[in-house]
């Protein structure tokens, strides 16, 4: 049975840590907030391009959309894709990253097992240790991206990885991130990003354009890898804060009834311990009797 200074010395311990995770919990919750924030006022606006390149692909390129020819749309048969995976740099949010790196990796083994050559470009410090400890090809890896995430350099990145869809080095390139849905919720997707999907065929509106078709929808295709990039983004990092937010407030909450478990033993050893003495003190002036 512990004794008195180690049950001590355990409450202490665990009053401390709880103090971290309480301290985590708090940062955790502003920081989601505000990715929260951006994650909201971002799904308009990039839906919002989604349908207006949907509605305006049919009338750039006729009532068949097949007559437009530009790199970005070309589909080919899958012998090369890029993995796009988003994990966090740090631990101590759940199972956020080891569900997303699990995801992603039956999705690259699926790829694999069906031919298909796989390379990977990983944003977050675990993903990167993940992938390369299992010998996986990783050809990029973003660290500490996310939480300094810049527009400019999702712009940068975007165009580099579209550079390297129109030079045929992939024939596909796939996005595995986590959708962020509530604090507690996130939902594991894995989305191809190029080649861009349009609608095969439709309604032509009526639209007058000043510019050549392939001026106007090429920079509308450059713009939509750009947003779906960003968005994705967005999702894992506001996933990301509410995995910790959660993990975090249940630290607490278990740090909590450690503690009053801790205490009922203690005030136990230390009940024990008295009537011990007093058992001592009576038998003592028994004997003197």
């Amino acid at each position: 049975m512990p004794s008195l200074l180690d049950l001590r010395r355990r409450i202490r311990s665990v009053r401390n840590t709880q103090q971290i995770t309480r301290a985590m919990k708090i940062v955790s919750a502003a920081r989601l907030r505000r990715a929260q924030d951006r994650v909201t006022a971002s799904r308009p606006y990039s839906r919002g391009f989604s349908e207006m390149l949907e509605q305006i692909a049919p009338a750039l390129a006729g009532l068949d959309t097949a007559q437009f020819h530009h790199p970005l749309l070309e589909r080919r048969p899958e012998k090369r894709i890029l993995a796009f995976v988003v994990s966090s740099d740090r631990g101590l949010c759940g199972g956020y990253n080891s569900n997303i790196l699990k995801f992603a990796k039956n999705f690259v083994d699926a790829k694999m097992a069906a031919g298909v050559e796989v390379k990977l470009h990983t944003v977050g410090r675990k993903a990167d240790e993940f992938f390369r400890k299992r010998e996986y090809a990783v050809r990029d890896s973003n660290v500490q991206f996310l939480n300094h995430m810049v527009y400019d350099d999702v712009v940068a990145m975007a165009k580099r990885i579209g550079g390297l869809f129109e030079e045929e080095e992939f024939d596909a390139v796939y996005m595995i991130f986590t959708e962020f849905k509530t604090a507690a919720s996130q939902i594991l997707v894995a989305r191809e990003l190029l080649p861009v999907a349009l609608p095969a065929e439709g309604e032509s509106p009526d639209y007058l354009f000043d510019q050549p078709a392939d001026e106007i929808l090429g920079s509308m295709l450059s713009q939509y890898v750009v947003l779906s990039l960003y968005h994705a983004l967005l999702e894992a990092n506001a996933s990301e804060h509410g995995a910790r937010m959660t993990a975090m407030d249940s630290a607490t909450t278990n740090a909590n009834d450690m503690i009053q478990k801790l205490a009922m033993r203690l005030n136990r050893v230390r009940q024990a311990s008295i009537t011990t003495e007093i058992i001592e003190v009576v038998s003592g002036a028994n004997a003197f009797d």
